[in-house]
């Protein structure tokens, strides 16, 4: 039976420890795989954007598409908002990522002689970047140190109670309190690839799980 929600003193160290040994068996989520071959922080941004509510896999194959197309603000703004539009279909609201992709990169060009702001700041201001865009791309496009929540680690951090939260931006706070900053560089990865593989949103694979002797399973009702 699933524990009442509480925070929990959780070993972080035992646990990252654990999700990376396990790591090497599940595919690294979309944006880590794209930045770990040499992508530029405009196209980290880029991936960022197209896989927000996409699949992994789509996101894939539009951020390939597109970038044999264009790399820069400067081929992306010549492309023009329908072929962009038609290169990243289908990608989930693909119509307003075009448009969005455009308006970030004639910004860049006009206020940041074509770069990438690397400041929190500088990143919401852009567009349609929000903190998780923001964190992600500080962490893989500049490789700072960011606390990059999504709804995997939002969830996860829950489930295993080491945050009691309602909102990934609330675990983001609870996080940069809490966890110690020598995890914060692989926690999104892992917890990513983790949320995907194993610890899924319903019925989660508890049976396969590197950490289930120590997991309090808060809140979950059913696994496999």
């Amino acid at each position: 039976m699933a524990l009442k929600a509480k925070t929990i003193n959780m070993d972080m160290d035992a646990f990252v420890a654990a999700l990376t040994e396990a790591y090497a068996d599940w595919r690294a989520p979309i944006i880590t795989f794209i930045a770990h071959r040499g992508a530029t922080p405009f196209e980290v941004l880029v991936s960022t954007i197209l896989s927000l509510r996409t699949k992994d896999e789509v996101t894939a194959l539009a951020a390939e598409r597109l970038f044999a197309q264009a790399r820069t603000p400067e081929q992306l703004l010549a492309l023009g908002e329908t072929a962009v539009a038609r290169l990243i279909y289908p990608v989930g609201f693909y119509p307003t990522k075009a448009k969005r992709l455009l308006e970030i990169s004639r910004i860049l060009l006009d206020e940041h002689q074509g770069r990438v702001p690397d400041s929190m700041e500088g990143l919401l201001a852009l567009p349609g970047v929000g903190r998780k865009t923001a964190n992600l791309v500080l962490l893989e496009g500049f490789r700072k140190e960011a606390m990059c929540v999504d709804t995997h680690v939002h969830r996860i951090s829950n489930r295993i109670g080491y945050v009691q939260t309602r909102t990934p931006e609330q675990t983001e706070m609870a996080l940069r309190a809490k966890l110690p900053r020598k995890h914060w560089m692989r926690y999104n990865e892992l917890l990513v690839a983790f949320g995907q593989v194993i610890c899924r949103p319903t019925s989660p694979f508890c049976s396969r799980c590197p950490v289930a002797g120590a997991c309090p399973r808060i809140g979950v009702t059913k696994s496999r």
